[in-house]
């Protein structure tokens, strides 16, 4: 039953409110709302920081939904950025701080499943009726500390409910991106989906092709942000969604792998335990990797007399991956670099025998923390997870570091290095980027410019 009432807040979420207002963003946050309100515009704030409030959870970002129109909005605040204020979205500045204030509008009644063909301001009641799920529907009044919450969303927040607003059919169809984010939400809350929300999106799986691939990757990484991304994972795979936007991984389900080694099961399930073992530290890209690191093994199945193999998997799996992220629109800085972990994952037993020129290639490779972060998540997702090797190379490189240590601050990066010299991810960027060491080790070059003229002089003489 629809509830058309303001709920007063009472003390629902009071300690985590104060928490949040006790920030100098949440009183910033505050004084938006305060000021279109003192002006007679019904103002609320609304969405994720809301229901991350009811969790106890203070919001790292807060939107405000309001009666005013953009132009009243940018009288009542100096500094506030008109871009998207045709479709009711505006960016008002207080202090340091930066919100997202939308006028209240109500949903066009046809899409293309990717853009709004019209925008019309409405009423609050209108707003929070074209909103995706009823837990981001729930709008909190700082001042008055009262909530509206017309579809009952807090009951959801409770029950830790995933459920669309409205005909679950009709949401996708106005943005299949909802879809993917009816999983992420789902794996935030560690919580379930409404029976009519779950066969929307088996039904409508299909159709999450007209989405951009850029829209699919920012999707995909906030997913692997969290805690329990594998879980979300699993989702897209039982939806049949991941079969859609990421076949190469789908493939991985039911890929056997030899059981001395990998008691974890299948390939599917090594990838989902890698995903799950992220660290904090661990940055987006390598989580990335972590993902795609094995997918190669789905068309690389082998055996012999012995037990399963999959040979040159590494390199297999590098490639697929390079389409993948090629579909997703990732940038090619960044899918190289993704590709290049990939690529090398499995040589990490080999350095042991290099001679120590060759070692300084890899040890000083401005991705080889990152590679050395992949091959640790590698480790972590197989069962039993033997360490031994990752600790012996950690101990190895700082060794090597402490015979040949790095100037405090390097002047130029290795991105620097494959843009001024046009030169792709590889041991010749280690190789340079050593020789710039060594350079401003002896004190030849002190500054960027310095650097940038010694190095296209070093990449001329082919050392």
């Amino acid at each position: 039953m629809e509830v058309h009432l303001i709920i007063p807040f009472m003390n629902l979420i009071s300690t985590t409110t104060d928490r949040t207002l006790s920030l100098p963003y949440g009183e910033a946050a505050y004084k938006v709302v305060e000021a279109l309100t003192d002006k007679g515009f019904d103002t609320w704030w609304v969405g994720g920081g809301v229901r991350e409030m009811l969790r106890g959870v203070v919001p790292k970002d807060i939107d405000i939904a309001t009666a005013a129109l953009p132009a009243e909005i940018a009288e009542t605040f100096p500094k506030t950025d008109m871009k998207g204020s045709e479709f009711g979205s505006t960016r008002v500045s207080l202090g340091s701080f930066t919100f997202e204030v939308t006028t209240f509008r109500e949903d066009d009644t046809a899409s293309d499943g990717r853009h709004p063909e019209a925008v019309s301001f409405g009423t609050r009641e209108k707003d929070a009726a074209r909103r995706d799920f009823t837990v981001n529907a729930i709008y909190f009044h700082p001042v008055s500390r009262q909530i509206f919450d017309p579809y009952e969303g807090v009951m959801d927040l409770k029950e830790r409910l995933v459920r669309f607003i409205g005909a679950p059919g009709i949401r996708i169809k106005h943005d299949a991106l909802r879809m993917l984010r009816a999983v992420r939400l789902r794996t935030l809350l560690e919580g379930q989906y409404h029976p009519e929300t779950y066969r929307a999106l088996l039904e409508l799986a299909p159709t999450i092709e007209v989405l951009s691939g850029f829209r699919i990757f920012e999707e995909l990484e906030k997913l692997l942000k969290l805690l329990h991304a594998d879980r979300g994972l699993e989702d897209l795979w039982e939806l049949r969604i991941l079969h859609v936007v990421l076949p190469e991984l789908a493939d991985c389900k039911g890929v056997a792998q030899p059981m001395q080694y990998h008691h974890e099961g299948d390939v599917w399930n090594h990838l989902l335990a890698c995903v799950h073992a992220a660290r904090d530290e661990d940055s987006i890209d390598v989580r990335i990797a972590a993902l795609f690191h094995d997918c190669g093994k789905a068309k690389t199945f082998g055996m012999d007399s012995e037990r399963i193999r999959f040979d040159e998997h590494a390199t297999v799996s590098a490639d697929l991956t390079a389409k993948a992220l090629d579909r997703l629109q990732c940038p090619a800085r960044r899918r190289d670099k993704i590709v290049w972990l990939i690529r090398h994952h499995m040589m990490m037993g080999a350095f042991f025998d290099m001679p120590e020129e060759r070692k300084g290639h890899w040890y000083f490779h401005p991705w080889f923390p990152e590679l050395l972060a992949v091959f640790y998540l590698d480790i972590a997702g197989t069962d039993p997870a033997d360490f031994s090797l990752y600790e012996k190379i950690l101990q190895d490189m700082h060794a090597y570091l402490d015979r040949h240590p790095r100037p405090a601050k390097p002047l130029l990066t290795g991105d620097d290095v494959m843009a001024l010299l046009g030169i792709e991810a590889g041991e010749e960027v280690g190789k340079i980027l050593k020789s710039l060491h060594d350079a401003q080790t002896r004190g030849e070059i002190q500054t960027k410019g310095e650097a940038k003229e010694f190095l296209r002089a070093h990449y001329r003489q082919g050392s």
